[in-house]
């Protein structure tokens, strides 16, 4: 039986713990922080909180965030060990995240056990510590209420949280754990068993030794290693080197001295010896990013020049581009799988291949076959090694799904050729399937150690739109988009263009999936499974059409695109928009029309035209002023007027909320719109909001809507409004903080905002507005300027001020 978590306790105000406090807080969950009292801070005083409020602080300013906004940090309470142990009383959570010493975390359990209220449960953060020697001889209901709960650095973003039971943890505990971690905190919850360093870090702890291994053998350079173990293989751009700045070298060198020396039984024991380099770093200080220098660092304050250590010599030198064939054509293969499959299939086929190649063959075979070794010491299920890798490592496949984008047959005879050893799981899967997982009718079935397939289950909630693809659930289909039914008479209308950029297809799809919900469902979704939610508008189409001087045709796809966003706002039965990602330009615009937003708690929601010399032309401009008109409610003309000051601000300057909470302070979402901590169950959630509109009475704002029909009136300040627009926008030019040509498209945008140059305040038609946006739009693709900002853009990906 699951129980209630309603407020935590965190013992330890390190980087770790501060950061799991700030996620707590990220959560709604009212926190506690407790560290250490400095040596010889008197009683009474403010320094004996000196450490636990340094450790928040650090916290605050940490970049990425570790806050969703910085009003969250008021949710953290703080205190120390001495004066303040007793408010453990208060939790229902109680998390250690102290020093990796035994003793250390046996000592403070000890006193923490005299004031727990019975039931409470208490978990340690420990990394690679036997859990149940923390908690061992402990009152029989503490180790009953005892567990590990390893968060991955950073908490917010990094999704994995391994569940380590002691050998008395009851299973209630385990129930309340995984769902807390989930449904609250957004994590993928793995429970591993209590060995050395548990799942995820003893397979990427053994992946960079591997690699530091063949980089000597290979005679490669760091950058080299970090192109061969970046998104090239679907591992995050940080790869290897990166990684091991961002965790740091002393941290790396401790895991690994851990699990030298409390895995005996490993029969890869001796790669976890720390390795030579690694101590002489560790010897110099160069332990990473806290200490500002390890494998990389900047040449000098301000500069942004990156500077490599040069492993033979130990000094830095000016970072080098890796140069390989091989990589440069796997470029081109969106797939992950079948990049793989192209970067390693040479080796695969009997040739040497380029050195990039033998590298990865050599990486990803050696920790594919030491993954399958571990099965089942850490893990009895080679589903949850898979997604302890993906969620703790960023990794895009686990390497049971690595073997099978390779052909696990394949990979075994090329092992056996290279007179290695095939671990068991992979001798016994080989013969039998095409590989540990098999698809068919939208159920997966995996392989496992018993010898026998299991079905792949999620948790319940959670929606996996290809799977019900691949059951048959897809209503209708295009290049841009498809329809897929939901169950329970709610469709949804999924993206799958190249990222979710809002084409003539996708467009279609919405219309058809319109007309589908007037006569075949109750409700509809507008989401998909894809990194990002949407980027906009096809740039490069926009930016040709300018070129090429076809006027006619784009006001007719911005009024086409406009009238979607009508159509979605006065559909007959409620939408609900389903944003993770980024979800920018038109992706943001197509969210601001539904009747509510489901988002996902890491969106990235923004108006961000301006970036690129234009102006929102697809009723983004519009429902911010809707928006503006209701935070004034029923407030005179001047109410209006301060509300609309930060949207104008917001879309000038191409604001993006780092958070659906910050997404919510800009506006982007409106207080009765939801939030889905783990993105996992966002379509899920999102289709239980739309099913809660309809089973609540849900009424569409208009009887009917086509094109051309009277919409919503929308109040409009007019000249009171733009001149006042305009002298704010000389002034940020004056003071240089505003180009000549922001100023141009921040006075169009004013227009907008202000109704145009109506002599007073007044009412119009959201029609009116849309006519205003798209002569905005178009008007300014005629600007040589914004085609230097798209074309600039589209190249580098960053926006130009010119």
């Amino acid at each position: 039986m699951k129980r209630s978590i309603e407020k935590a306790v965190v013992l330890g105000a390190g980087t770790m713990g501060a950061r799991i406090a700030a996620h707590f807080a990220n959560a709604g969950l009212p926190c506690i922080l407790l560290d250490m009292v400095p040596p010889g801070a008197p009683a009474g005083s403010p320094d004996r909180n000196k450490i636990v409020r340094a450790g928040l602080e650090g916290a605050k300013k940490s970049k990425p965030a570790a806050f969703f906004t910085s009003a969250l940090a008021e949710k953290v309470a703080i205190g120390n060990f001495e004066d303040d142990l007793q408010r453990v009383a208060e939790a229902d959570w109680i998390i250690e995240v102290v020093a990796e010493n035994l003793e250390i975390k046996r000592k403070l359990l000890a006193r923490v056990a005299e004031f727990r209220k019975p039931g409470a449960i208490v978990t340690t953060n420990t990394s690679g510590l036997p859990v149940h020697l923390i908690a061992e001889g402990m009152r029989e209901e503490f180790q009953q209420n005892w567990c590990g709960t390893h968060f991955f650095n950073p908490p917010r973003y990094l999704k994995l949280v391994e569940l380590i039971p002691g050998p008395k943890t009851s299973s209630d505990v385990l129930e309340t754990l995984r769902d807390f971690c989930d449904r609250r905190l957004g994590k993928g919850v793995v429970e591993a068993k209590d060995t050395p360093n548990f799942i995820a870090n003893r397979i990427g702890t053994f992946s960079m030794l591997n690699a530091l291994k063949l980089m000597g053998e290979l005679d490669m350079t760091v950058e080299e290693v970090d192109a061969c173990t970046g998104p090239a293989v679907g591992w995050p751009k940080s790869a290897t080197f990166r990684t091991a700045d961002l965790v740091g070298v002393d941290v790396l060198t401790h895991v690994i001295k851990n699990i030298y020396e409390t895995a005996p039984n490993d029969e890869s024991r001796e790669r976890y010896k720390i390795p030579a380099l690694l101590e002489e770093m560790a010897k110099r200080g160069w332990l990473g990013d806290k200490t500002g220098q390890g494998f990389y660092k900047k040449s000098k304050e301000g500069s942004r020049e990156i500077l490599t250590l040069d492993l033979k010599t130990l000094e830095y030198r000016p970072k080098q581009k890796a140069k390989f064939a091989s990589l440069e054509a796997g470029k081109g293969i969106e797939d992950t799988k079948e990049r793989l499959r192209a970067l390693v299939g040479p080796i695969l086929q009997g040739q040497k291949g380029d050195k990039a190649q033998q590298f990865l063959w050599g990486a990803l075979s050696e920790t594919c076959l030491y993954a399958a070794r571990r099965v089942p010491e850490i893990s009895d299920s080679v589903a949850e090694v898979d997604r302890a890798m993906r969620w703790g490592f960023g990794w895009e496949l686990g390497p049971f799904e690595i073997m099978d984008a390779l052909g696990v047959k394949e990979f075994a005879v090329q092992v056996e050729k290279e007179k290695r050893a095939l671990p068991l799981l992979i001798e016994r899967v080989a013969p039998e399937r095409k590989g540990f997982y098999e698809s068919e009718n939208g159920i997966t079935t995996v392989f496992d150690i018993s010898g026998k397939a299991r079905t792949v289950s999620e948790s319940s909630g959670v929606i996996i739109l290809k799977s019900l693809k691949e059951a048959g659930k897809e209503v209708e289909r295009n290049s841009g988009a498809s329809l897929i039914d939901l169950g329970d008479g709610v469709v949804c209308c999924e993206f799958h263009g190249k990222m979710n950029a809002i084409g003539a297809d996708l467009i279609s799809m919405i219309h058809k999936g319109l007309k589908r919900l007037e006569t075949d469902f109750d409700a509809m979704v507008i989401a998909n499974q894809a990194v990002n939610f949407s980027v906009g508008a096809n740039l490069m189409l926009v930016l040709v059409g300018a070129q090429e001087q076809e006027w006619d045709d784009l006001h007719m796809a911005v009024k086409q695109f406009q009238n979607v966003n009508l159509a979605i706002k006065y559909a007959r039965k409620p939408v609900v928009v389903a944003p993770q990602g980024m979800a920018l330009g038109g992706g943001c615009e197509i969210g601001l029309h539904g009747a509510r937003i489901q988002a996902a708690a890491e969106s990235y929601m923004g108006l961000v035209e301006a970036g690129v010399g234009l102006i929102p032309g697809g009723g983004g401009t519009k429902e911010m002023l809707i928006r503006a008109n209701e935070r004034a409610g029923s407030g005179d003309d001047l109410d209006l007027f301060h509300a609309l000051v930060p949207i104008f601000q917001t879309i000038a300057m191409a604001k993006v909320g780092t958070s659906a909470e910050e997404n919510r302070d800009l506006g982007f979402l409106r207080r009765e719109d939801g939030v889905s901590m783990n993105g996992a169950r966002l379509v899920g959630d999102a289709k239980q909001e739309a099913l809660s509109l309809v089973r609540g009475g849900w009424k569409p704002l208009a009887a009917s809507w086509q094109e051309g029909a009277q919409t919503t009136q929308v109040k409009v300040l007019g000249e009171s409004f733009l001149a006042a627009a305009k002298l704010a926008i000389h002034m940020l030019q004056r003071g240089g903080y505003a180009s000549d040509y922001d100023a141009v498209v921040g006075r169009k945008l004013a227009n907008i905002l202000a109704g145009g140059a109506l002599s007073a305040p007044q009412m119009v038609s959201e029609q009116y507005l849309l006519d205003l946006e798209r002569e905005a739009f178009v008007s300014l693709l005629g600007e040589k300027k914004t085609l230097e900002r798209m074309a600039f853009t589209l190249k580098t990906g960053k926006p130009l001020r010119n």
